[in-house]
C-alpha cells in the first residue's frame, strides 16, 4: 500500500472514529506511520502516541488481580471511602509505585491519592 494512500486511510478512519479499524492498521504499518505521522490530523497522531506509549516493552499490562484492586480504588474514591481506600492503598503499595497506573485512576481517585502523597505528580 503506497503512503499516501495510508495515511488517507488512516485519517478516514478516525474521521469515522473506528478506532478498532485504526488500531489494527496502526499496528499493521507502525514503522511507516511513525516516520510519517506529519501526515496524520491531531486525533490519529494521538492515537499513535498512545498506542506507542503502551507498547513499549519493559511495561508490562496489569494483570486480573491488579485490575480488581484498581477498581475497587476508583470505586472507593468515587464514594469518598478513605477508609477503603487507606486500606487497598496500604496492601498494594507495589501497584501504586507502577509508572502506567495512572491511566488506570479516575480523576477522584488521582486527586485523592495525590493529597494522601501515594502517587507522585509527574509533569
Amino acid at each position: 500500500m503506497d503512503i499516501n494512500e495510508l495515511m488517507k486511510k488512516m485519517n478516514e478512519v478516525m474521521d469515522n472514529l473506528d478506532f478498532v479499524s485504526a488500531r489494527k492498521i496502526m499496528e499493521e504499518n507502525m514503522k511507516i506511520i511513525n516516520e510519517n505521522r506529519h501526515l496524520l490530523r491531531s486525533n490519529a497522531r494521538s492515537l499513535l502516541q498512545i498506542l506507542k506509549d503502551n507498547t513499549e516493552p519493559h511495561i508490562k499490562p496489569l494483570n486480573r488481580n491488579e485490575m480488581s484492586v484498581v477498581h475497587a480504588i476508583n470505586a472507593y474514591a468515587s464514594k469518598f471511602d478513605v477508609r477503603g481506600l487507606r486500606m487497598s492503598i496500604k496492601s498494594n503499595s507495589v501497584l501504586l509505585m507502577r509508572k502506567d497506573i495512572k491511566q488506570y485512576l479516575n480523576e477522584d481517585a488521582k486527586t485523592l491519592l495525590i493529597g494522601m502523597k501515594a502517587i507522585h505528580i509527574d509533569e
